[in-house]
């Protein structure tokens, strides 16, 4: 069974569908059928993920000498040694 249904186009699209529709001899309908089975026809197109490096530190050292990097008092204290002295704890 054939359904009714409102869609809102832009103005100037439906201008050149209903001029494609008349020079094809066919009508507005059957324009916009042929075009929405070819659209779900289709199946949707993946994505390919880009690839990408993330940059790699070459940095060497390590914490401060002293530093236990599992106990988290310490470093605290590390990170307010590098504030100016009105902003530590």
């Amino acid at each position: 069974m054939l359904q009714r249904t409102t869609i809102r186009l832009n103005p100037d699209l439906l201008r050149r569908a209903k001029a494609r529709a008349a020079a094809e001899g066919r009508s507005l309908t059957s324009l916009i059928e042929e075009g929405l089975r070819r659209v779900v026809s289709v199946a949707p197109e993946k994505k390919a993920l880009r690839s990408f490096s993330l940059p790699v530190s070459k940095a060497r050292g390590g914490p401060r000498p002293g530093v236990d990097l599992t106990r988290t008092s310490e470093l605290l204290d590390m990170l307010d040694d590098d504030l100016p002295p009105e902003q530590r704890r």
